[in-house]
């Protein structure tokens, strides 16, 4: 009798063990397909389009390489989403010193691109790369972003740092979405990497007259650590570059807690014509 109840016993443990084994194996089934469908092409887009937004400084760059970079400002907040779900981000860029002056401001539109292109984002932004791997082999391991002009800038100035009802409406944002400029195509970054989407534009980059330039291209990586990295080039019609910085993008990071921190940096106070006129050749400031 007591060997018949040891063995129930432990027959009934090996149920139990196979029971929750078996738990465990679904469990992590459907654990990992939760996980793999979190990351949808819209998850991506959206991911992108909140790392673009917020108050960004290359301050530290300035501090570092003054000959090469200026403490800039750039600033991205969202305007409007479309009918298809894509969202439109309003971005600026200004000196540090005068935020209420903008000298580059554009619609960005950050949407999924095309199931069967096997990318991760499409969005467009106003600049471009110089990649020369072939389009075909370069097009696959991608994804997009676009950029458009503003029909009537001068109304959008400072448009992030307004109230909202203070601003131009959805309604208005999407009639004054202008011609197309640019597109930027980003993918996932590998692993090891710092970043979480890195793209360019495509190979033979942009039309752009700006400065004695034919096209233009630009890279673009987005960081973990809420970082964006940009780097514009302007080329001539034999490929030598005329604007554009020559030694790196420009790096972007999260405006710190408190702006007084660098109030009384030299960085920070007007500088003469002469470093205005140096800006030409480092940076783009009304590239047409």
């Amino acid at each position: 009798m007591g060997s018949g109840e040891e063995d129930t016993g432990g027959g009934g443990g090996a149920v139990r063990g196979a029971v929750l084994k078996a738990l465990v194996v679904v469990g992590g089934v459907l654990l990992l397909r939760r996980l793999r469908r979190s990351t949808t092409r819209w998850d991506h887009a959206r991911a992108v389009a909140d790392a673009l937004s917020g108050e960004k400084f290359s301050r530290e760059q300035a501090r570092k390489d003054p000959d090469n970079f200026f403490n800039l400002r750039m600033l991205t907040c969202p305007a409007t989403e479309m009918v298809d779900g894509s969202r439109v981000l309003y971005f600026e860029q200004a000196f540090w010193r005068s935020p209420e002056k903008p000298f580059r401001q554009r619609f960005y539109r950050v949407k999924p691109c095309l199931k069967e292109m096997k990318c991760d984002v499409e969005n467009t932004i106003e600049s471009a790369k110089t990649s020369r791997t072939p389009f075909t082999d370069w097009i696959s391991r991608t994804s997009w972003l676009s950029s458009y002009a503003i029909r009537d800038a001068e109304e959008y100035k400072n448009f992030c740092d307004r109230q909202k009802d203070q601003r131009p409406q959805p309604e208005e944002v999407i009639a004054d979405i202008a011609e197309h400029l640019t597109t930027i195509y980003l993918s996932r970054c590998g692993r090891g990497k710092r970043c979480l989407y890195e793209g360019s534009t495509p190979p033979e980059g942009f039309p752009n007259n700006w400065s004695g330039a034919s096209y233009c291209t630009s890279d673009l990586s987005i960081h973990k650590n809420g970082e964006v990295h940009i780097w514009d080039k302007g080329f001539d019609d034999e490929g030598n570059q005329v604007w554009g910085t020559k030694v790196g993008p420009y790096e972007f990071k999260p405006a710190p807690k408190s702006k007084y921190d660098d109030m009384f940096s030299p960085l920070n106070f007007s500088a003469p014509w002469s470093l205005e006129k140096k800006l030409d050749k480092a940076y783009v400031i009304d590239d047409q």
